[in-house]
């Protein structure tokens, strides 16, 4: 007796969820990176370097250099600059899953089925092809982060002193949070150990391996980190315009 084979129809967002505002996720999804996003875009090229001494916005950074050596940064090329942490949250697979299921439903959730079906080409096509480029964003990214944490020693330095304020610890907040997102990242732990086939035959295999160890477990907070760093990006670049306006006034401790 001959048996026909079936195959499971992927279900419809209503029947997957019955009786449910199986919506209401993608949509607070949609609502939450648009503003991020708009804001960004505005932060950046509102043509106004956002610092008020010793602080400066995760944004932007108005020099570079140490000692009496400083390189300052056109204005210009904020912009290209902002173009790196664009770059790797866009291409981040949380990111990706997150803006394919909120955005385009393609498809709204596992084992639902996708609003309308074409030609599949994966990421061969502009702009999902730059997809592909996430590991040097990644790479790109990791610098950032250095003039991000060297952002934050001199937000402790007020003339030479060592100073504290609400807008210090607000920073090196924003920088932990960024590095976690940034650190936790699947490149980067196919960096650190993709390219090794057996642990136990290269050269302090033992360290490379409790390294990948704690990069997979780390890897499953990767979504929570994406999640709270971008709003404590888009909050410390708020919380500086503030002091910039005189709209606040924080609490400061100087030695």
């Amino acid at each position: 007796m001959a048996v026909e084979a079936l195959t499971p129809r992927p279900s419809t967002a209503k029947e997957a969820s019955p009786g449910r505002a199986w919506w209401i996720e993608p949509a607070l999804t949609v609502v939450s990176y648009s503003a991020f996003v708009i804001y960004a875009t505005w932060s950046v090229f509102d043509q106004i370097n956002v610092t008020f001494y010793p602080y400066v916005s995760p944004f932007f950074s108005t020099w570079l250099g140490v000692g009496l050596i400083r390189i300052p940064i056109i204005a210009i090329l904020l912009p290209i600059l902002a173009v790196i942490p664009l770059g790797l949250r866009g291409s981040c697979y949380y990111y990706r899953k997150s803006y394919f299921r909120s955005f385009f439903w393609d498809p709204p959730a596992c084992a639902i089925q996708e609003l309308k079906r074409g030609t599949y080409r994966g990421e061969t096509r502009f702009p999902w092809v730059l997809n592909n480029y996430h590991r040097y964003f990644l790479v790109l990214s990791l610098i950032v982060l250095v003039f991000l944490w060297v952002d934050v020693v001199r937000a402790f330095t007020y003339h030479g002193s060592f100073f504290i304020g609400l807008g210090s610890l607000i920073m090196l907040v924003n920088v932990i949070l960024l590095s976690l997102y940034t650190l936790t990242c699947h490149s980067l732990r196919y960096l650190m150990g993709g390219r090794i086939d057996a642990f136990s035959r290269v050269r302090f295999g033992t360290i490379w391996h409790r390294i990948v160890r704690l990069l997979t477990w780390a890897n499953t907070r990767h979504g929570l980190y994406a999640w709270i760093s971008m709003f404590s990006v888009a909050l410390t670049d708020v919380y500086v315009r503030l002091l910039m306006a005189g709209i606040i006034h924080e609490p400061r401790w100087i030695a």
